[in-house]
């Protein structure tokens, strides 16, 4: 009969993986830019909330470029979508080209980084105070940081 061997459980380790999950030190999470509309942050955000992760700040960016006419911006009158003057047009054939034109010219210069997939418009009961009032829906991804198809949404109105 061959001698048996007696191993102490606490001699043998443990594996890399599980290592690594005891071992992970969480870093603090770094703001990356403020987030909109203004909203007043706590203790660990600051004067303002602040996003933590790019895909949010990118997100955000999108939205502000979509809803943002020409000269809207202070120094760059040329910043934005332009699409509030399409609101009457918008969810024609010539209305969404002309969106999609505007809005890829658009992020093509400030949000280049962004691919973007589909447009969707689509017009909601007007009423007397609002007689446009249109939903523009954008999908897209982040090739460099993120896999996942997003979708924003922006609801454009002819009068403010």
């Amino acid at each position: 009969m061959a001698a048996s061997k007696v191993i102490d459980f606490l001699s043998v380790g443990e594996r890399d993986t599980a290592y690594r999950r005891r071992t992970t030190v969480t870093q603090p999470q770094v703001p990356i830019g403020i987030k909109t509309p203004l909203e007043k942050g706590q203790e660990v955000d600051g004067l303002f909330v602040m996003h933590k992760n790019l895909e949010d700040t990118v997100s955000d960016n999108l939205r502000n470029l979509l809803l943002t006419n020409h000269g809207e911006r202070i120094f760059r009158y040329d910043y934005g979508a332009n699409l509030r003057e399409l609101a009457f047009e918008l969810g024609t054939e010539e209305g969404d080209t002309e969106a999609i034109l505007r809005i890829r010219e658009a992020v093509s210069k400030y949000l280049p980084y962004v691919n973007l997939q589909t447009f969707e418009s689509s017009q909601t009961p007007s009423t007397y105070t609002d007689p446009a009032r249109v939903i523009v829906r954008v999908t897209y991804s982040i090739p460099g940081v993120s896999q996942k198809q997003r979708m924003i949404e922006v609801v454009l109105s002819a009068v403010n």
